[in-house]
Protein backbone atom coordinates (compact mmCIF):
# COMPACT_ATOMS: atom_id res chain seq x y z
CA UNK A 1 0.00 0.00 0.00
CA UNK A 2 1.45 3.30 -0.98
CA UNK A 3 1.88 6.15 1.57
CA UNK A 4 1.39 9.81 -0.02
CA UNK A 5 2.06 12.86 2.14
CA UNK A 6 1.37 16.07 0.48
CA UNK A 7 1.88 19.17 1.71
CA UNK A 8 1.48 18.24 5.40
CA UNK A 9 1.72 21.32 8.35
CA UNK A 10 1.71 20.79 11.83
CA UNK A 11 2.01 22.39 15.21
CA UNK A 12 1.85 22.31 18.78
CA UNK A 13 0.21 25.37 20.51
CA UNK A 14 1.02 27.75 16.90
CA UNK A 15 4.35 26.74 17.31
CA UNK A 16 5.26 25.17 13.70
CA UNK A 17 6.77 21.51 14.08
CA UNK A 18 6.01 20.17 10.56
CA UNK A 19 6.72 22.75 7.43
CA UNK A 20 5.26 21.33 4.18
CA UNK A 21 6.21 18.17 4.09
CA UNK A 22 5.60 16.10 0.82
CA UNK A 23 6.78 12.64 0.86
CA UNK A 24 6.22 8.99 -0.60
CA UNK A 25 6.81 5.66 0.44
CA UNK A 26 6.87 2.42 -1.57
CA UNK A 27 5.28 -1.39 -0.96
CA UNK A 28 7.69 -3.77 -0.41
CA UNK A 29 10.37 -1.46 0.75
CA UNK A 30 11.58 -0.26 4.05
CA UNK A 31 11.83 3.74 3.85
CA UNK A 32 13.86 5.88 7.10
CA UNK A 33 13.67 8.88 8.30
CA UNK A 34 16.75 10.43 10.00
CA UNK A 35 18.00 13.83 11.72
CA UNK A 36 18.74 15.31 15.09
CA UNK A 37 16.46 15.55 17.89
CA UNK A 38 13.51 17.95 17.59
CA UNK A 39 13.87 17.47 13.62
CA UNK A 40 9.75 16.52 13.33
CA UNK A 41 10.33 12.47 13.07
CA UNK A 42 8.18 11.32 15.16
CA UNK A 43 5.26 13.55 14.91
CA UNK A 44 5.38 12.85 11.15
CA UNK A 45 5.15 8.86 11.94
CA UNK A 46 2.16 10.45 14.20
CA UNK A 47 0.17 12.11 11.54
CA UNK A 48 0.81 9.13 9.18
CA UNK A 49 -0.47 6.60 11.84
CA UNK A 50 -3.80 9.39 11.93
CA UNK A 51 -3.09 10.09 15.76
CA UNK A 52 -3.02 13.59 15.18
CA UNK A 53 -4.58 15.97 12.72
CA UNK A 54 -2.58 17.86 10.54
CA UNK A 55 -3.62 20.10 7.49
CA UNK A 56 -2.55 18.66 4.21
CA UNK A 57 -2.90 15.54 3.13
CA UNK A 58 -1.91 11.57 3.65
CA UNK A 59 -2.84 8.81 0.82
CA UNK A 60 -2.80 5.31 1.13
CA UNK A 61 -3.27 3.94 -2.40
CA UNK A 62 -4.65 7.64 -3.36
CA UNK A 63 -7.33 7.40 -0.78
CA UNK A 64 -7.84 9.30 2.26
CA UNK A 65 -9.16 6.96 5.10
CA UNK A 66 -11.26 7.69 8.56
CA UNK A 67 -9.22 7.28 11.40
CA UNK A 68 -11.04 3.11 12.50
CA UNK A 69 -10.30 2.11 9.21
CA UNK A 70 -6.79 3.22 8.94
CA UNK A 71 -6.00 1.26 12.29
CA UNK A 72 -6.90 -2.28 10.59
CA UNK A 73 -4.30 -0.84 7.63
CA UNK A 74 -1.35 -0.05 9.84
CA UNK A 75 0.60 -1.05 12.52
CA UNK A 76 2.58 1.98 14.47
CA UNK A 77 4.87 1.08 17.51
CA UNK A 78 6.09 4.34 18.85
CA UNK A 79 9.25 5.00 20.86
CA UNK A 80 8.06 4.40 24.56
CA UNK A 81 5.24 1.67 25.69
CA UNK A 82 2.86 1.86 28.91
CA UNK A 83 0.92 -1.04 29.32
CA UNK A 84 -0.92 -0.65 32.53
CA UNK A 85 -2.66 -4.21 32.70
CA UNK A 86 -1.19 -7.98 33.97
CA UNK A 87 -0.60 -9.44 30.51
CA UNK A 88 1.21 -12.24 29.44
CA UNK A 89 3.97 -12.16 26.01
CA UNK A 90 1.04 -14.31 24.53
CA UNK A 91 -1.91 -12.18 24.89
CA UNK A 92 -0.32 -9.21 24.62
CA UNK A 93 0.65 -10.29 21.25
CA UNK A 94 -2.52 -11.13 20.62
CA UNK A 95 -4.00 -8.13 21.24
CA UNK A 96 -2.51 -7.13 18.01
CA UNK A 97 -5.19 -9.30 16.62
CA UNK A 98 -7.92 -6.91 17.79
CA UNK A 99 -9.60 -5.50 15.16
CA UNK A 100 -9.75 -9.37 13.92
CA UNK A 101 -11.26 -11.15 17.00
CA UNK A 102 -14.51 -12.10 17.79
CA UNK A 103 -16.07 -12.95 21.06
CA UNK A 104 -14.42 -16.37 20.73
CA UNK A 105 -10.48 -16.32 18.99
CA UNK A 106 -10.32 -18.69 16.53
CA UNK A 107 -7.48 -21.13 15.36
CA UNK A 108 -5.84 -18.84 12.19
CA UNK A 109 -5.37 -16.18 15.25
CA UNK A 110 -3.50 -18.44 17.88
CA UNK A 111 -1.14 -19.75 14.71
CA UNK A 112 -0.32 -16.22 13.68
CA UNK A 113 0.89 -15.14 16.99
CA UNK A 114 2.71 -18.59 17.60
CA UNK A 115 4.57 -18.12 13.81
CA UNK A 116 5.49 -14.04 14.98
CA UNK A 117 7.06 -15.39 18.31
CA UNK A 118 9.08 -17.96 16.48
CA UNK A 119 10.11 -15.80 13.79
CA UNK A 120 11.73 -13.52 16.41
CA UNK A 121 12.70 -16.27 18.76
CA UNK A 122 11.11 -15.36 21.60
CA UNK A 123 8.43 -18.09 21.86
CA UNK A 124 10.06 -19.05 25.26
CA UNK A 125 8.63 -15.44 26.49
CA UNK A 126 4.99 -16.38 25.76
CA UNK A 127 3.94 -17.75 29.46
CA UNK A 128 5.71 -14.72 30.77
CA UNK A 129 4.57 -11.50 32.17
CA UNK A 130 5.00 -8.27 30.34
CA UNK A 131 6.18 -7.17 33.55
CA UNK A 132 9.07 -9.66 33.95
CA UNK A 133 10.68 -8.73 30.91
CA UNK A 134 14.00 -6.41 30.66
CA UNK A 135 13.56 -3.32 28.54
CA UNK A 136 14.65 -5.20 24.93
CA UNK A 137 12.62 -8.12 25.98
CA UNK A 138 9.62 -5.81 25.89
CA UNK A 139 10.56 -4.23 22.60
CA UNK A 140 10.61 -7.58 21.13
CA UNK A 141 7.04 -8.07 22.20
CA UNK A 142 5.57 -5.24 20.79
CA UNK A 143 7.21 -4.95 17.75
CA UNK A 144 5.86 -8.93 17.71
CA UNK A 145 2.19 -7.38 18.12
CA UNK A 146 2.68 -5.06 15.51
CA UNK A 147 3.55 -8.08 12.89
CA UNK A 148 0.78 -10.22 14.04
CA UNK A 149 -1.92 -7.38 12.91
CA UNK A 150 -0.63 -8.45 9.41
CA UNK A 151 -0.51 -4.45 8.10
CA UNK A 152 -0.45 -3.33 5.29
CA UNK A 153 2.02 -0.21 6.48
CA UNK A 154 4.55 -0.44 9.95
CA UNK A 155 5.22 2.33 11.14
CA UNK A 156 7.89 2.16 13.73
CA UNK A 157 9.54 4.46 16.21
CA UNK A 158 13.29 3.88 17.23
CA UNK A 159 12.20 0.00 16.86
CA UNK A 160 15.72 -1.12 18.22
CA UNK A 161 16.43 1.68 20.22
CA UNK A 162 16.30 -0.85 23.77
CA UNK A 163 18.19 -3.54 21.80
CA UNK A 164 22.15 -5.21 21.76
CA UNK A 165 23.66 -5.00 18.31
CA UNK A 166 22.83 -8.88 17.71
CA UNK A 167 18.99 -8.27 18.26
CA UNK A 168 19.37 -4.84 16.53
CA UNK A 169 20.56 -6.79 12.91
CA UNK A 170 18.35 -10.14 13.36
CA UNK A 171 15.09 -7.22 14.11
CA UNK A 172 15.72 -5.35 11.40
CA UNK A 173 16.51 -8.54 8.85
CA UNK A 174 13.65 -9.56 9.91
CA UNK A 175 11.78 -6.13 9.17
CA UNK A 176 13.20 -5.97 5.85
CA UNK A 177 12.17 -9.51 4.69
CA UNK A 178 8.49 -9.15 5.86
CA UNK A 179 8.45 -5.87 4.03
CA UNK A 180 9.76 -7.62 0.90
CA UNK A 181 7.59 -10.66 1.29
CA UNK A 182 4.57 -8.98 1.98
CA UNK A 183 5.19 -6.01 0.36
CA UNK A 184 3.97 -4.05 2.75
CA UNK A 185 5.22 -0.39 3.47
CA UNK A 186 7.30 0.34 6.04
CA UNK A 187 8.67 3.39 7.02
CA UNK A 188 11.00 3.61 10.47
CA UNK A 189 12.38 6.13 12.25
CA UNK A 190 16.23 5.79 13.08
CA UNK A 191 19.13 7.63 14.91
CA UNK A 192 21.90 5.38 13.77
CA UNK A 193 23.42 6.47 10.48
CA UNK A 194 24.78 3.41 9.84
CA UNK A 195 22.15 0.91 10.71
CA UNK A 196 19.73 3.29 8.27
CA UNK A 197 22.27 3.37 5.64
CA UNK A 198 22.56 -0.70 5.62
CA UNK A 199 18.94 -1.30 6.01
CA UNK A 200 16.78 1.65 4.23
CA UNK A 201 16.03 1.70 0.12
CA UNK A 202 15.12 5.15 0.88
CA UNK A 203 16.51 7.94 3.32
CA UNK A 204 14.23 11.03 4.17
CA UNK A 205 16.63 13.34 5.64
CA UNK A 206 14.40 16.33 8.11
CA UNK A 207 15.75 19.28 9.37
CA UNK A 208 13.75 21.87 11.32
CA UNK A 209 10.50 20.32 10.12
CA UNK A 210 10.99 20.04 6.63
CA UNK A 211 12.43 17.90 4.03
CA UNK A 212 16.25 18.63 3.23
CA UNK A 213 16.97 15.62 0.99
CA UNK A 214 15.31 12.29 0.48
CA UNK A 215 16.88 9.16 -2.33
CA UNK A 216 19.05 6.24 -1.69
CA UNK A 217 21.36 5.65 1.23
CA UNK A 218 24.48 6.30 -1.30
CA UNK A 219 23.23 10.09 -2.76
CA UNK A 220 21.68 11.01 0.92
CA UNK A 221 24.55 10.24 3.19
CA UNK A 222 27.03 12.59 2.48
CA UNK A 223 29.27 14.36 4.96
CA UNK A 224 27.89 17.67 3.65
CA UNK A 225 24.56 16.40 4.47
CA UNK A 226 25.69 15.25 8.21
CA UNK A 227 27.77 18.77 8.78
CA UNK A 228 24.47 20.59 7.92
CA UNK A 229 22.11 18.30 9.14
CA UNK A 230 24.04 17.20 12.13
CA UNK A 231 26.46 19.90 13.11
CA UNK A 232 28.97 17.36 12.65
CA UNK A 233 32.13 16.85 11.28
CA UNK A 234 32.13 13.00 10.03
CA UNK A 235 34.24 11.09 7.14
CA UNK A 236 31.93 8.82 4.94
CA UNK A 237 33.32 5.58 3.19
CA UNK A 238 32.00 2.54 1.55
CA UNK A 239 31.54 -0.70 3.22
CA UNK A 240 30.68 -2.86 0.04
CA UNK A 241 28.42 -0.65 -1.46
CA UNK A 242 26.90 0.26 2.17
CA UNK A 243 28.01 4.50 3.24
CA UNK A 244 30.01 3.86 6.46
CA UNK A 245 29.30 6.80 8.83
CA UNK A 246 32.11 8.07 11.04
CA UNK A 247 31.55 10.84 12.92
CA UNK A 248 34.89 12.95 13.81
CA UNK A 249 33.84 16.13 15.87
CA UNK A 250 31.18 18.47 16.37
CA UNK A 251 31.26 21.71 14.45
CA UNK A 252 32.76 24.58 16.35
CA UNK A 253 30.52 27.44 17.53
CA UNK A 254 31.75 29.53 14.94
CA UNK A 255 31.25 27.13 11.98
CA UNK A 256 27.80 27.00 13.21
CA UNK A 257 26.98 30.52 12.54
CA UNK A 258 28.57 30.21 9.79
CA UNK A 259 26.42 27.17 8.21
CA UNK A 260 23.86 29.06 9.60
CA UNK A 261 24.31 32.34 7.52
CA UNK A 262 25.35 30.48 4.55
CA UNK A 263 22.17 28.72 4.52
CA UNK A 264 20.09 31.61 5.00
CA UNK A 265 21.46 33.18 2.27
CA UNK A 266 20.92 30.21 -0.01
CA UNK A 267 17.16 30.22 1.41
CA UNK A 268 16.84 34.09 0.69
CA UNK A 269 18.62 33.35 -2.71
CA UNK A 270 16.14 30.56 -3.25
CA UNK A 271 12.54 32.57 -2.13
CA UNK A 272 14.05 35.41 -4.60
CA UNK A 273 14.15 33.21 -7.77
CA UNK A 274 10.98 31.77 -7.06
CA UNK A 275 9.12 35.28 -6.52
CA UNK A 276 10.84 36.20 -9.38
CA UNK A 277 9.80 33.39 -11.68
CA UNK A 278 6.11 33.89 -10.48
CA UNK A 279 6.43 37.82 -11.36
CA UNK A 280 7.44 36.62 -14.49
CA UNK A 281 5.07 34.42 -14.96
CA UNK A 282 2.59 36.98 -14.19
CA UNK A 283 3.82 39.70 -16.61
CA UNK A 284 3.61 37.36 -19.56
CA UNK A 285 0.18 36.65 -18.98
CA UNK A 286 -0.39 40.56 -18.77
CA UNK A 287 1.24 40.78 -21.82
CA UNK A 288 -1.02 38.17 -23.04
CA UNK A 289 -4.22 39.31 -22.09
CA UNK A 290 -3.09 42.92 -23.32
CA UNK A 291 -2.45 41.16 -26.96
CA UNK A 292 -5.64 39.64 -26.89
Amino acid sequence: MRVEVKNLWFGYNSTPVLKNISIEASPGKVTVIIGPNGAGKSTLLKCIAGLLKPSGRVLLNGKEFRREHISRLISYIPQDHSIGVVLTVFETVLLGRINFLSWRINKRDLEIVMRVLRELRIEGLASRYISELSGGQRQMVFIAQALAREPKVLLMDEPVSNLDIRHQLEILNLIKKVTKDNTMTTILVLHDLNLAARYADELIVLRKGEVYNRGNPNSVLTEDMIRDVYGVHAKVGNDGGVPQVTPLKPLANGERLMEWERTEKVNTWLQAAHLSTLCGKDNSRKKANTRL
